[in-house]
């Protein structure tokens, strides 16, 4: 049987999560960051989901998702009522997840071509 590397048809795969960060396409981004098929946001200023403000989502509204998949580390941890209500109010779904399974679910939608954009929050 051959095998073959699939090449998917969007800029940014998420690869492995690990302790030093998450591998995006053959780098590691060890600070908290954000992804979409086509674009990479690094930097993002939130390190945990306590951290995590309304106001740090004005770059994730910028980038006009229909989903947010947020990975907040080894253990899913909930951010605050408010930001939640930051997105859905505005009809933007939100998953939170652990950051592996943040990782494998942003490239399953992104390999459906969804309005997708990750946030990964990293201690960095």
């Amino acid at each position: 049987m051959q095998l073959s590397r699939e090449t998917p048809d969007f800029r940014y795969v998420l690869r492995g999560v690990g302790p030093s960060g998450v591998l995006v396409n053959e780098a590691v981004v060890a600070a908290s960051f954000l992804v979409t098929p086509a674009r990479l946001v690094p930097d993002w200023r939130p390190r945990n989901a306590a951290e995590l403000e309304p106001a740090d989502l004005e770059a994730v509204l910028a980038l006009s998702p229909a989903l947010m998949v947020l990975g907040t580390g080894p253990r899913q941890v909930f951010p605050s009522q408010a930001v939640l209500a930051t997105l859905l109010t505005r009809g933007i779904g939100i998953e939170v997840m652990d950051s592996a399974a943040a990782a494998r679910t942003f490239n399953v939608l992104a390999t459906e071509g969804r309005a997708v954009v990750a946030g990964f929050l990293l201690p960095g």
